[in-house]
This record gives structure tokens, sequence and C-alpha cells, in this order.
């Protein structure tokens, strides 16, 4: 064919044209105002995601030229709403020359969305049955939407950004404390519910129970006088009554676990809770201050999955990577189908009990075993390499945020935002596969289960394990080769990092983990048992190192109120060293370790360098405008000494068996004081229940009496001078209060509030030079320890508290009418000494 040199030269440009395209790569654009039908270009988009994806996967299968180079799937701004979860399969896998790119348009906000609008909103009428007279003039209702008809509904509800709470009794943050547990029957006594519930087929009850919670359907209510007996239903009745740990607490000295009821139209009593009624097919929302509901986003989650990558073990999905994404607004409904009943880090059961006998081959020691699952999770990955998640947000997600689970290889997150996650922020390895005992060491037989060289770095994590407070803010399992580094946690309820599963020293797949100059603070916000970093079982070559950790909340209904640690080795953990790690003090637990652990120069003397380079990196620094952690009005704790008292039925104590028992427990032999045949030990113990558990055991006649109640503490901070002493001195005594618990709850809550409403009494402390004064407390009686400057004596010090300020005579006038002296003391007498046992 004989072309004029014109048209030639026109063919020889397009020839051009088609080859750097090529080169270049495809790109097929996504909007959610396109078509599927469409050509994929910026002009002519396609409307979802998972079209795109079919493109490229054609693209892919028919070796088109543009698949020797990177191939980008662009999605324009919007919100994408799916009503079934994206897959992304082997055959869309990339390759090193031509990866997928899944991003979001230059500058743009795009949200991968599993929730529904809820809309039609009007003021309820006067009819809702079993709604309060409050209620009835302040709630409003909506139609449940066609979606939901027939399903398991959905167990949250946004309102704009804010999750709203299910209707629940106790309001706000408050929980009752469980009467009893009976694990014959399967039941559970608790104080009367303040209002009469007509139908209770859809209450759930939330048990507090250590380092987990449960969430446990009712199928039975019966009341009778002032408490209500609970039955619940199949199966997670059987697993929570079998299961030995975590269990119910049951404690005179600490308070019985504590719990709420949720999910009953009775309950729904002041602003921010909602109900939905299945039978009727209505929500109610009483909205909260500035809620307009005519013009609110409410937004209720349809799908508990957005994105599964799923490859097979024969053939991976590689090279896939997920840009600027914002993944929202995912359910979680297995609680209201099984209830849940997890182990820890958000594990649910699905079998579990206490072995009699103990033990078995592997571990002959154990006394229980148990099964697991997995939860949900928004975005889930397996049998997966090269996958990529950067500068993504997942946010209002009811379980997991994602999910990197079996067979995941040289994938990375960074970059992203984890905030209002319902469970575990970032999960990684398998946690026992199903069939799996979880004691058992993970050696399976082809290795490429394993989840190997996970990289996790630069992320906010925030506000996270806000509806199954045991989970965790990154939580990897059996990994190996695996780096957690330069992330910020914070504001979550239980442990920051959590590293290993099995609780045995056996040789298993996990080694060389690393997690480096992380930032965890304000962790712990509900269950203790917990640490910034927690590690189980053996793991040669792993590091912990250059991690700042610091502030853990108070926890207002832990189990044991000082069992929280900064680092926690516990059961099984071996080779791993643990090293310039910044931590607030030498808060440490090292629980039933195996061999070969290295611990070296930790705690605050560690170089200030490390402590400021610990966390996000300066180009990721942006991510802490959402952090949480200061909208959370809770105290932070802190390392205290702790305070047992030994009550000596007859005779004397041997002060010199006792004295070397403290040394063997690292304990100050001079912490010892005395009152007639009482005798108390005041200094840090690394673990008070395990340190009462070997006083007990040591001490066999002795009734100990571990003090976990720390109800009041005054320090320097709240002086205008600040500053100090070198040396201090410990002045103790005790009384008893009275018997009367309408007074003991009003002494209590005069002490929790005098810094607010009685200002004058820190200051009376701060004028006489007490350096700190704490309060304890077993059931009734009381124990005060003021810390003076050493060669100072109270009598000196203490008329200082009243000069110029009446207000603490006022005080003390009050306070006498709540206390009374223990049994032994004169009549009138009060307030007694203990002195300080000579070491001589």
């Amino acid at each position: 064919m004989h072309l004029p040199v014109k048209r030639l030269y026109k063919f020889a440009f397009l020839l051009i044209l088609i080859a750097a395209s090529a080169a270049a790569g495809a790109q097929v654009y996504v909007s959610p105002y396109g078509s599927d039908v469409n050509a994929g270009t910026k002009e002519q988009p396609k409307q979802s995601l998972q079209a795109a994806l079919r493109q490229v996967r054609e693209l892919r299968r028919l070796k088109d030229a543009a698949t020797s180079a990177p191939i980008h799937i662009i999605m324009q701004e919007g919100s994408y709403a799916l009503q079934e979860p994206v897959f992304v399969r082997a055959e869309d896998a990339g390759t090193i020359q031509s990866p997928t790119y899944i991003e979001a348009a230059l500058g743009t906000k795009v949200t991968v969305s599993g929730g529904i609008m809820i809309t039609g909103w009007k003021k309820t009428n006067g009819s809702t049955a079993n709604l309060t007279s409050a209620a009835l003039s302040n709630v409003w209702e909506a139609p449940l939407p066609e979606t939901f008809k027939g399903g398991a509904g959905f167990r949250q509800l946004w309102i704009n950004k804010t999750k709203a709470t299910r209707a629940k009794w106790p309001n706000g943050g408050e929980m009752e404390r469980i009467i009893s547990w009976n694990k014959k029957d399967e039941s559970c006594q608790i104080p009367k519910p303040p209002v009469s519930i007509k139908d209770i087929s859809g209450i759930e009850m939330f048990i507090h129970q250590w380092w987990e919670i449960a969430m446990l359907r009712v199928r039975q209510m019966d009341v009778a006088g002032d408490s209500a007996k609970l039955l619940f239903k199949q199966p997670e009745s059987r697993i929570q009554s079998e299961h030995p740990w975590p269990a119910p607490w049951i404690s005179k000295e600490t308070g019985n676990s504590a719990f709420y009821l949720s999910n009953a139209i009775e309950f729904l009593d002041e602003p921010g809770e909602w109900y939905l009624d299945k039978i009727n097919r209505k929500i109610y929302y009483w909205p909260r201050d500035g809620e307009d509901l005519t013009t609110a986003r409410v937004t209720a989650p349809l799908l508990e999955n957005l994105v599964t990558i799923q490859g097979t073990i024969n053939q991976l999905v590689s090279h896939i990577h997920f840009k600027n994404i914002s993944f929202e607004h995912v359910g979680w409904n297995r609680p209201s189908l099984q209830g849940h009943v997890p182990h820890q880090a958000g594990m649910p059961m699905t079998e579990a009990y206490k072995l009699r006998p103990s033990g078995t081959p592997e571990k002959p020691s154990l006394d229980n075993q148990a099964w697991i699952t997995r939860p949900g999770a928004a975005v889930t990955a397996s049998f997966a390499r090269a996958i990529s998640f950067e500068g993504c947000r997942f946010e209002h997600i009811a379980s997991t945020g994602l999910d990197y689970h079996m067979g995941i290889k040289d994938s990375k997150v960074m970059g992203s935002l984890f905030k209002d996650i319902g469970g575990t922020a970032i999960l990684a390895g398998s946690f026992a596969d199903e069939g799996m005992e979880i004691h058992l060491p993970y050696n399976p037989k082809d290795e490429r289960m394993v989840a190997d060289s996970i990289t996790l770095t630069n992320n906010l994590v925030t506000d996270a394990t806000n509806e199954d407070w045991g989970s965790v803010g990154i939580g990897l399992g059996y990994t190996r080769n695996s780096t957690i580094a330069h992330n910020d946690i914070e504001n979550v309820n239980y442990s920051g990092i959590s590293m290993g599963w099995g609780w045995s020293a056996q040789p298993n797949v996990m080694r060389n983990n690393k997690v480096f100059a992380n930032k965890i603070h304000h962790f712990g916000k509900q269950n203790y048992d917990c640490a910034g970093i927690y590690t189980l079982s053996a793991q040669p070559g792993s590091l912990i190192s250059e991690n700042y950790i610091d502030s853990i909340y108070k926890a207002p209904y832990a189990h044991l109120p000082s069992h929280w640690f900064y680092l926690y080795t516990d059961e099984g953990s071996s080779h791993i060293t643990i090293k310039d790690n910044w931590t607030a003090t030498q808060k440490y637990l090292q629980n039933n370790n195996g061999p070969g652990n290295q611990w070296i120069n930790n705690g605050p003397q560690v170089n200030e360098s490390i402590r400021l380079k610990a966390g996000l990196q300066d180009s990721y620094k942006h991510l802490l405008k959402e952090s949480t952690y200061k909208s959370i009005e809770l105290p932070v704790n802190s390392e205290h000494e702790e305070l047992v008292e030994l009550v000596v039925p007859k005779g004397k104590l041997n002060l010199a068996q006792l004295r070397s028992f403290l040394r063997e427990n690292k304990v100050d032999p001079n912490s010892i004081y005395q009152w007639k045949n009482r005798y108390v030990i005041f200094d840090k113990v690394q673990d008070l229940s395990v340190f009462q558990g070997k006083l007990k055991k040591a001490f066999p006649d002795v009734t100990v009496r571990p003090y976990y109640d720390m109800y009041y503490q005054f320090d320097r901070s709240r002086c205008d001078n600040k500053q100090t002493a070198g040396e201090w001195e410990h002045i103790m005594l005790t009384a008893n209060l009275v018997t009367d618990t309408k007074k003991q709850k009003e002494y209590l809550n005069y002490h929790a509030t005098q810094f607010d409403q009685w200002p004058e009494i820190a200051k009376g402390f701060c004028n006489a030079g007490f350096q700190r004064l704490v309060m304890f407390r077993n059931g009734r009686q009381l124990m005060l320890v003021i810390s003076i400057p050493k060669g100072k004596t109270l009598d000196e010090l203490n008329p200082k508290t009243t000069e110029n300020n009446p207000r603490v005579d006022e005080w003390n006038k009050l306070m006498a009418q709540y206390q009374e002296g223990i049994e032994g003391t004169k009549k009138g007498e009060v307030w007694v000494f203990l002195k300080k046992v000579s070491s001589k």
C-alpha cells in the first residue's frame, strides 16, 4: 500500500501515541455518576470499582500492551455505596512491572461505604409503646429501609460522624455490678433494672471480665425483689460459663464484674441513644444538642466487609496498591446471631472449657482449652503478596479495620488513619487456624500459609476497640520478619500492640519481628492486664526497641486497679530483645517467660531523643489532627507504691522471714509498718495480685489484705510551688468508715470531687509542705499515707494546713461523721498511727 507522505507522517505519529500509551499503562476511571457500560475513560467513567477491576482483569487476560506498565484505577470524588463486597482475586494480580493502583483522583475525597442513609425522620407520636413520657417528647423515628428486610438488622448508627449509643442501662459510661454468676445453670444475678421491660427478646448483656468483655443475648429475665436472674441464648451461654479465662470477676476487694444491658426500647431515655424496632420496622433516636435530623446524615451499616483480597495457596493476589481511599460504615452482626465471648484480642471462642485434671501432652500445666474464629473486618486479605494501603482512612467500623490474614507476604500499611474502630485497627497473621486449639504452637506443614514480611508504619490508631474493649490497637499473630514502626496508638481500651499467640515457649513460625519507635499513649481505658506492648510465645530474633510508652488511663472498672504495665512479656515469651524503650517508670511484667529474653536499658532514663523520635515521622504528622485522646475525660494512672496489710491472729510475725521474702521479691525490706497485730507493707511491687498470692503461700496463718482501691491522691503538681523534696518519709494512719452504706458513698464522693469543690484542702496540704497524700480502701478500712520531707515531723507541718484556711477545719469536722476506729482502738479513738518497724 502506498501512502502519501503527509498521511504517512500522521500514521507514524499515531503509532508513536499508541506505543507511548502502552508504555504508560492503562488508566481506568470510576465515578459515582458513571456507568458500568462506559469505556472507563475520564470522560466516560465506570460507576463501580468491581467493573473497573474486571476491565483491568480482561486487559491482563488478553495480555494487552498496556499491562507492560503500571495500571491505575482512578476513583473520582464522591461516595461509593456498596451493595456487596468488592472481591480482588488471583486473576486481578499485577506484576512488579505492572502493578495495579486503586487510588483517589488527585486532591479528592473518595469514600467506599457499606452504609445506607436513614431518611424520613419525624418526631414520634404519643402512642409509641413503652417509651417514657420524657422520651416521647424528644425521640424521633424513621422507617427501616427495605434493604434490611428479613436480615439481622444492624448494631451501629452514625449521626453525621458520631456513633450513637444503642439504648442501654445504666446511661452514659456508667455500669452496674453483677451480684453473682452460677456456672452450673449458666445464670447471672444482677440488681433489678429500674424499668419494667415488656419484651426482652432483643436484650443483650455486656459484661466486663478481666482483660476482655462478653456480649450475651438474654433469653429469660426473672425479677424477684431487688434482683433479677438472667439466662442466655446458646451458644454463648455454654461458652461463657464453661471457659475459665477470662471469667466473670467476683471480688469483695475490687468489686464484681461490671455490666450494662442494652437494646430495649425502655432504655431509650437520654440524648444520643437509639433503638431498632424490627417488628414494626422503625428506628428511634433521641437527638443530641445541635443535631437536626431533617438535615443530618444518618447512616446504618449494611455490609460487614467492603473489600476481600482473596488468592489461593497456589495462586496469590499480588501487586495491588490502594492509595488515599476511605473505607467507612461497616457493621458486624455475629454478636446478634451467636453472641460474642472472646478469649483475648477480640478473638471469639467457638468452644472452651476447663481441664479436669489439668494438662495436655504439649503443656502439662495447661488448665483449659479453647478454639476461636476470626472477627469480621472492613478489608481483609489472604494469600496475597505485595499488597499495600497508603494514605487510606478506615473509619466508623464495627469490628476489625484491616486484616492481613493467612499467607500474606511482603505487604504494607503506611500513612493511614484508623479511627472509630469497634475492634482491632490492624490484624496480621494467623491466631490459630479454624479447628486448632489456641495453646498449640503454629507450625504448618506448608509454610506458604505463614504471614511474612508485613510492614506497618506511620499509621495513626485512635478511638479503636470501642465495641470489643479487649481488642488491641495493632495485633500481630503468627508472623515473621514483620515490622511495626513509627505508629501513633492512642485512645484504646486495652493494649496498644500485641505480638504473638499460643502461650508456649515451644518453637513456632514466629521470628525476627520488630516493634520499633512507636508512640503508645492513653491506652488501657477500660481493661487491665494490659500493656503498651504485650508479647506471647517464642519469637527468636525479635526486637522491641526505642518505643515511647506513657499515660495509661485510670480504668473505672478494672478488675485489678494496678494490673497494668508499660511492657509485658507474657506466657512463653522467649528469645526477644527489649531494649532502649522510654517508659514513664519501670512498671513491667515478665510472666511465666521462656528462655533467652534480654532486657536492656528500658525506663525513664533512656535518652530523650528516643522519646522525641518515636511516633509518626514528619511527613505523616498531619494525621495528628485526627487525634481523639484529649476528648476523653478520664484521669491518667501512674505507678505508685502498693499497700498490703498482714493481720496476725496470734503471736508475733516472723519479721526476719518477712524481710527475706521481700528481698526475694525485689521489695524494700524496710517498708514495714505496724500497729498491734497488724503489719503493713508499703512499696512498689511488680504485680500486686501475684504478690498477694506469694504472701499467702509464705505465711499461711496470716490474713493477707491487699488495698487495691487507691481512691484519693494529692501531690505537688497541685501547688504553685511544684518542687518536691529529695527524700521523703511516710506517715501511715488507719481508720474505718462507718457501717452506713449511704454515708460511705457520700464520703467517697466528697473525696472524688474534693479538688473541684474544696480546693482549699489541697492549698492547705501545699502550705504544709506535704509531698503527697494517698488514701487506700479495703472494704470499710481506710489507710492514709502522708509523705513529708525527710527530717520534718507531722506535728510540725500539720498546723500549717489550717493557717488562714478555715475551710480545712470545716472539712475535718465534716469527715468526722464518716469515720470510726478499727477493731482494737480505744473508745473515741479514730485514726491510729502505724509505726515504721526498725530494721534492727
